[in-house]
């Protein structure tokens, strides 16, 4: 099984698969990227990296019994199951800047949300029978764990387009 946990940055994904009692080995892409330098720039403005999503896909081409967390991990292919994990937009603004993150990235990042921009590519990439929403906004991050679980359990539908946070934007 291939399941892959996306989702803005700060919608909880690191901490919620910390938490995750699973058999599936759990691959936290963001490090994967940093240690194995399958990156093609770093940008500088955002002070990040600029992933090599090709090298991503290629390196995890054949990998089974994998759960990949990270806000890139919808760009696999052929995922049995993808969690996009979401958050209301002033919250999710709010978790960046108590992680110090720059008001214009806490500003961008809560607008790509509002905009379902991760969850319209996960859709676009592995359609709507795929892809399993999950609203953290307030959820602790065992009961997130525990969304996921049942995700990987079989024990949830398929949920795209359930949450909507476009009000943030009016």
């Amino acid at each position: 099984m291939r399941v892959v946990v996306t989702g803005t940055p700060g919608t909880g994904k690191t901490t919620a698969t910390e938490r995750l009692d699973t058999d599936l080995d759990v691959v936290h892409l963001n490090d994967v990227i940093r240690e194995e330098g399958l990156y093609t720039e770093r940008d500088e403005e955002r002070d990040s990296l600029v992933a090599d999503i090709d090298a991503l896909v290629e390196t995890y081409a054949d990998a089974d019994d994998v759960l990949v967390e990270s806000h890139l991990a919808h760009h696999l292919d052929d995922a049995d199951r993808v969690v996009v994990l979401r958050c209301a937009p002033e919250t999710l603004a709010e978790r960046l800047r108590e992680r110090d993150e720059s008001e214009a990235k806490a500003r961008e990042n809560a607008e790509s949300e509002a905009l379902d921009v991760i969850l319209g590519e996960a859709v676009g990439k592995h359609g709507r029978e795929r892809v399993y929403e999950v609203d953290t906004t307030d959820r602790t991050p065992d009961e997130v764990a525990a969304e996921i679980a049942a995700v990987i359990d079989g024990e949830r539908e398929p949920s795209a387009g359930e949450v909507d946070f476009t009000e943030y934007l009016l």
